[in-house]
């Protein structure tokens, strides 16, 4: 450990091992299970509350100013005024109300502000300044790319969304400096995409679409024969992306990316095309009753399949567990996926129909069920093709992907260690009941991520997640929610070499917990419920070792909690291309499987 923990004298410190459970720890795990049963829907599942988002806001009302200022002005006034009440202090915007201003949502905001009320925000302007030093266009387009690298699915529709609002300038020689997406390839087979070297992510077709079309109808290339290539093209691919809009109209169920779209054919002509109308009526259904409007509609099967994982069987209601069983098998994917062409058997993180299959949401799927059916025999071809679904995205390098195997260009297409563990835990849960030549594979897929883990181990002992991050740490990483997942998966298998992963992981995470007790993000990052609730829980595992520093850690959540009646969120979610957001049920959920864990181990038997 980097430095000794202190003598437990925390009032769980009273009441030894050996002897009956804390009142308080009780009182606090029997409350957070009531706030937890009051999520659960009579259709079958446990809902949570998405953090409004400045950046998810600016972008549906510019999209809806664009299709109709008169008609929507309402929703429009509503969410310029959410924009402004939550303002931070300096005079810029965070992805939530919770989190530091950042460029990319203040760039946003303010250009939102500048296309409606043709005047740019004074407080805003400032803090741009402050920020990059100049609001010269070139200035704001190389500070843009700089922070997305080679990414182009963030950068190249915020600068575009910059030109199209004028706040920019006028001069039309600036579209030089706007990354133009390579819509036409998206003509190609959808099988080829991650062959083509696609600046985007797997899962934003649309975005090269629109936002490369129209860059090119406003300011094509000076290359006559790829200026025809993409005149040659543009019906193709407007009916892809008619193609690839689900029912809801909202691409991916996510406001930024279903808005950009918008937002670019309106300026691309294409204002009474259906994609158009389907893409406004999802933006209104999507509005706040404050005026803003959420990164996502919803994430309701993640945190159904958190909340089974968590909920020991004896606390779900016999009535409830038929509905949550019917209601999460319903939700795998029983077809080939077009955005992706995913095959069945994989589940997304929602219920609607703009999700996509994705690893880390199959493998809580399906350690759900495990925790949920008796019967094994009732899902048990669900399950085989959800295992034979993971076994199939798994990477080359041993490691689980997102969404696509072999999109490895962009960070966020790669392989990550705390997907790679959660399909770990899928397999060690499920292999005994998988036919011979399915635990043949099983093996082997688990004999290749232990090896991706042990390549990713950092040298201290962490690993870094993908969809998680922290926002006060430098570097924005979260070894801590990563190495949690790692430790707790590994925790199980029966490696020398998994064995050594694990010791390494746990003397890792003991060594950053904080003074206070908590964990944060990693060393010296402000404690968290959910943070502290993931390395209980990892630590839990380790029987006694830890139990001084499992202590220290649960008397934190007794006091952050203010013994059961608050549980704060914390912005560590982390969206698409760095987008942070909180979850209201993220720390309900952790604490509960945090101390349902610790209940089990020595630590408090």
């Amino acid at each position: 450990m980097a430095w000794p923990a202190k003598p437990c004298t925390t009032i769980l410190s009273f009441y030894p091992i050996e002897t009956s459970m804390n009142p308080l720890f009780d009182t606090i795990l029997s409350k957070a299970k009531e706030k937890l049963q009051k999520q659960f829907s009579e259709k079958g599942f446990y809902q949570g509350q998405l953090s409004s988002s400045a950046l998810s806001t600016c972008l549906a009302v510019y999209s809806l100013w664009l299709e109709d200022p008169l008609s929507y002005q309402s929703i429009i006034q509503k969410g310029l005024s959410w924009l402004t009440e939550n303002e931070n202090p300096e005079g810029g915007w965070g992805d939530t109300i919770k989190s530091p201003s950042n460029l990319s949502t203040t760039l946003l905001v303010w250009s939102v502000f500048f296309a409606i009320q043709k005047k740019k925000h004074d407080r805003a302007t400032l803090w741009l300044k402050t920020r990059i030093g100049s609001l010269d266009p070139q200035n704001i387009v190389s500070h843009v790319l700089e922070f997305y690298g080679k990414d182009r699915t963030f950068s190249a529709p915020i600068l575009t969304c910059c030109m199209l609002s004028g706040s920019l300038g006028e001069k039309q020689e600036l579209w030089h400096q706007i990354p133009q997406l390579p819509f036409e390839l998206a003509a190609f087979p959808a099988k080829l995409f991650r062959l083509l070297g696609l600046q985007v992510v797997s899962y934003a077709i649309p975005a090269l679409v629109a936002i490369g079309l129209v860059r090119h109808r406003l300011h094509p290339t000076p290359n006559k024969i790829l200026r025809f290539v993409r005149c040659v093209v543009e019906k193709k691919v407007l009916k892809l992306l008619e193609k690839l809009q689900p029912p809801s109209g909202g691409f991916l169920e996510a406001i930024p990316l279903t808005a950009f779209v918008c937002m670019s054919l309106i300026k691309a002509g294409e204002k009474n095309s259906y994609v158009v109308k389907q893409a406004v009526a999802f933006l209104v259904s999507r509005a706040r009753k404050d005026g803003s409007w959420a990164i996502d509609s919803n994430l309701n099967t993640w945190i159904t399949s958190l909340a089974l994982q968590a909920l020991p069987q004896k606390d779900i209601p016999p009535h409830q567990k038929e509905s949550l069983k019917s209601w999460l098998l319903n939700q795998q994917f029983q077809e080939k996926h077009p955005f992706t062409q995913s095959p069945p058997g994989g589940w997304g993180w929602t219920d609607l129909p703009g999700r996509l299959p994705d690893g880390d949401d199959t493998s809580g799927a399906l350690l759900a069920l495990h925790s949920l059916v008796e019967e094994r025999q009732e899902v048990i071809m669900a399950i085989q093709k959800g295992i034979q679904w993971l076994l199939m995205l798994q990477n080359r390098d041993g490691g689980m992907p997102t969404f696509c195997k072999g999109w490895s260009k962009l960070p966020f297409d790669k392989s990550c260690p705390d997907i790679t563990a959660h399909a770990m835990s899928a397999f060690l849960a499920w292999k005994k009941d998988m036919p011979g030549h399915l635990q043949k594979a099983m093996n082997r897929s688990l004999s290749k991520a232990i090896s991706y883990l042990q390549k990713n181990q950092n040298a201290e002992g962490s690993w870094f997640p993908l969809w998680f991050g922290n926002a006060l740490a430098a570097d924005t990483q979260n070894p801590v929610y990563g190495t949690s997942k790692v430790v707790y998966a590994l925790a199980s298998l029966e490696s020398d070499k998994a064995h050594t992963l694990w010791i390494k992981g746990c003397e890792w995470l003991a060594s950053v917990q904080n003074e206070d007790g908590g964990w944060g993000g990693g060393q010296g990052i402000k404690s968290s419920i959910e943070e502290t609730s993931l390395a209980i829980k990892a630590l839990s595992t380790a029987k006694a070792k830890y139990q001084d520093s499992l202590h220290r850690g649960l008397e934190y959540l007794i006091e952050k909690t203010k013994q059961g009646e608050s549980f704060e969120p914390s912005p560590i979610g982390l969206y698409f291309s760095q987008l942070w957001y909180f979850e209201e049920m993220y720390p309900v959920l952790f604490a509960i499987s945090a101390m349902e864990e610790a209940k089990t181990s020595c630590c408090l038997a």
